[in-house]
């Protein structure tokens, strides 16, 4: 039974911003982890653009400013400054700019990367076999769980780069980043952590996760499109870190129109690339809003609340949940075992109910415009279901 500060906490967050998010009408929808829902100021910031566009033709310094809008929304989303973010077009633009950076061909050659990495991230590294690299893969415990152990027994002296997920894709998994870098300093590597899956349900500060890059994008939790990321690069690592993959807008001055040199920003503008992906940029813009209008905190305490409540369901249905219980390792995806994926997700599709799914796993995604009522309808189609629950 939901505790009546639950019922508050639901009261002044899901159900306050429900009404910005059409597809409530006709779905339930749960599956953030792929595609935030759509928004009423989402689609009127296109419109926007689109209107601009119409109207004036090029609108470059107002373009220019939604890029540093979002870039400086990034930053007060991870509790940075402006200058320590790059806007990308995606997590493989950041992570190829970062590691080009690399020195790859000495005896400091080693990546490491964990098995619940995003493909972007593990062909990437793999990638860089052809400078020379060797890449290591650290692999889940029996429960699931990847611990800052298993990634201390895979760094030495020799790892140049250390890449965790700050929560998996795969089995909604949560890693300790900050000890997982503690164990990466200590040997001179750089750690980076991919966090698409967090950012805008999860707290991330760059104060204290630990981390010398955070990467992730608007298409899931910060309510966006696709074609747009960003890179947060700790400051003390702008000059040291020269990318090899570059663009125009990541030079020292972007209207100099210079093709004499390569000059790359002295900022974490280095890692930006070219012409910005406009359109993804009035969508993100708009989107970042609303998360920051409640605020992560508060997203992620409610999105907590209503795993526990689907957790628990579970439990009642004797599902195999893949996910830790603890709310400190996990976040706001939950994954459930099924006998027959394609056949659940199609079975729930044809209710209305819209999840996702990996390999032999149900995903379910949790955000601040979901409330008690769609996990009691989700719980309600898994029962009528069960036999394609493992």
């Amino acid at each position: 039974m939901a505790t009546p500060q639950h019922i508050q906490s639901e009261s002044r967050i899901g159900l306050a911003v429900r009404d910005e998010f059409p597809i409530f009408e006709t779905a339930t929808y749960l599956n953030t982890c792929s595609q935030g829902a759509l928004s009423h100021r989402v689609r009127e910031a296109v419109e926007g653009w689109l209107g601009g566009w119409d109207a004036n033709g090029a609108e470059w310094d107002f373009w220019v400013e939604r890029n540093e809008a979002f870039r400086s929304s990034i930053a007060g989303l991870l509790h940075a400054r402006s200058d320590d973010v790059a806007v990308t077009t995606s997590v493989s633009q950041g992570v190829s700019a970062l590691v080009s950076a690399l020195p790859l061909e000495g005896e400091r050659n080693r990546i490491v990367i964990s098995e619940y990495e995003f493909p972007t991230v593990g062909q990437i590294a793999h990638a860089q076999e052809l400078r020379g690299a060797e890449v290591v893969h650290v692999t889940p415990g029996d429960d699931g769980s990847i611990d800052a152990e298993r990634f201390a027994e895979a760094i030495d002296e020799r790892t140049a780069l250390v890449c965790c997920t700050a929560l998996s894709y795969r089995s909604g998994h949560r890693h300790d980043v900050r000890s997982i870098a503690e164990a990466a300093h200590a040997a001179g590597a750089l750690v980076l952590a991919d966090s698409y899956q967090a950012c805008g349900a999860i707290e991330l500060d760059t104060r204290s996760l630990g981390a010398d890059a955070i990467t992730g994008g608007t298409v899931k939790y910060l309510l966006g499109t696709a074609g747009l990321g960003f890179m947060w690069v700790r400051p003390e690592l702008h000059e040291t870190l020269v990318p090899t993959q570059t663009g125009w807008f990541a030079d020292e001055d972007i209207f100099a129109m210079s093709i004499a040199d390569y000059s790359p920003h002295a900022s974490a503008r280095r890692f930006d690339s070219g012409t910005p992906p406009v359109p993804a940029l009035y969508a993100g813009v708009a989107g970042l809003s609303l998360v920051a209008e409640t605020g992560v905190p508060a997203i992620e305490e409610h999105v907590l609340a209503l795993g526990d409540r689907l957790l628990d369901g579970l439990a009642e249905l004797g599902a195999t949940v893949v996910t830790p219980r603890d709310s400190a390792r996990r976040g706001p995806l939950v994954c459930v075992r099924s006998t027959d994926i394609a056949a659940l997700v199609a079975a729930l599709a044809s209710e209305r109910i819209v999840v996702s799914s990996r390999e032999d796993k149900l995903r379910v995604a949790l955000h601040f415009y979901n409330v008690d009522e769609d996990i009691d309808t989700l719980l309600a189609a898994l029962a009528r279901h069960r036999a394609l629950l493992a």
